[in-house]
């Protein structure tokens, strides 16, 4: 593609680059720290676009200049750009290349959900510390903070509460359901499943992907991830709700 062409896919891209920082769109992409960062790469290729343009008018206008100053009576040349070199016509093929970028601005793709979790290995490490928690009222925790102290901590902070957990319903090859939540540590490309096993009141009709919160109570039996051979603690839940997707379905507290 010459430069006026480059120069327009770039200004595409940081438009859909901008769209997906300036919307929700780019959780399904990055984490939510990096939205800056996002941003910032939108705007430098749209800066970049406006130059390659500006400095691509203006040698093609220095062309011209000294083509009207050289003298009529030379013999026909083939065109030529505006660095003198033969003008070659691009191939209209070529503009596909453009597709994946309306396509990153008209569609929202889906965040990773029960077939990757159920493919990967359970990702839970061991925080650094337990935040002191409520004394008082049901424990509304996330998946990896609960897995975490369920294993690490053995459970002494969670004996005796109720506890309230939010995420995605998977199922391993025998039928036993699992609640996951994706933990990012930069993009959705290094997404990793933390898995929690559930016991007690489970649903008796379960589909994969649907969202959950649940409610139930710290129990010490525990299951080896058969990819990894990691850990999943189990929740004794006494009640099952289903939930919207949540504004951002991504798990960021794991490397905090």
């Amino acid at each position: 593609m010459n430069r006026q062409a480059q120069a327009g896919v770039l200004f595409l891209l940081g438009i859909a680059v901008l769209h997906a920082g300036t919307t929700d769109l780019y959780l399904r992409y990055v984490k939510a720290g990096l939205r800056p960062l996002l941003l910032a790469a939108g705007v430098v290729l749209i800066v970049t676009a406006a130059a390659t343009l500006w400095y691509e008018r203006r040698a093609a206008r220095e062309a011209s200049q000294k083509a009207e100053s050289a003298s009529p009576e030379r013999d026909e040349e083939p065109d030529t750009d505006a660095h003198g070199h033969a003008a070659h016509r691009e191939p209209r093929i070529a503009w596909l290349l453009v597709l994946p970028l309306f396509a990153l601005i008209l569609v929202a793709p889906p965040a990773l959900g029960s077939y990757s979790a159920m493919r990967t290995g359970t990702a839970l490490q061991e925080p650094w510390g337990y935040p002191k928690l409520p004394a008082a009222g049901p424990l509304r925790l996330n998946v990896v903070d609960y897995a975490g102290r369920a294993v690490y901590d053995h459970g002494r902070t969670l004996r005796g509460r109720e506890v309230k957990l939010t995420g995605f319903l998977a199922l391993d090859h025998s039928g036993a359901p699992y609640l996951v939540r994706m933990a990012l540590n930069c993009c959705a490309a290094d997404a990793q499943p933390v898995k929690i096993g559930l016991s007690g009141r489970i649903p008796p009709v379960l589909q994969p992907d649907t969202w959950l919160e649940v409610t139930g109570t710290y129990t010490p039996h525990r299951t080896k991830d058969p990819v990894n051979g990691g850990t999943i603690p189990y929740l004794n839940i006494t009640q099952a709700n289903p939930v919207p997707v949540p504004h951002d379905p991504y798990d960021e507290s794991w490397n905090n």
